[in-house]
């Protein structure tokens, strides 16, 4: 089995402007993360967050797989739907 970290570390080595657009999107990355977590958390599929949010489920898949970037609104919708609420955290 390939190992997506290994993967993104020798295109990292091998393309540096690889890594600097990563790293401009790392803010990203990491929300896509929570809501996957709070979702999972929540032991809930993306039918069952999409019917709580009344959306549908490509709305809930486009959200988690970086292939729309929500609005705050919508992220807060989300979490709310998984028992969270957003909030602010310091940078680390």
């Amino acid at each position: 089995m390939i190992d997506i970290d290994d993967v993104r570390e020798e295109d990292f080595k091998n393309n540096p402007a690889v890594k600097a657009e990563y790293e401009k999107m790392r803010p990203v990355y990491k929300l896509i993360g929570r809501l996957i977590e709070a979702r999972t958390r929540a032991g809930l599929t993306q039918s069952e967050i999409a019917k709580r949010m009344k959306t549908t489920q490509s709305v809930i898949s486009r959200m988690e797989s970086g292939g729309s970037m929500p609005s705050i609104k919508m992220v807060a919708r989300y979490a709310e739907a998984t028992g969270y609420e957003v909030g602010l955290v310091r940078a680390e």
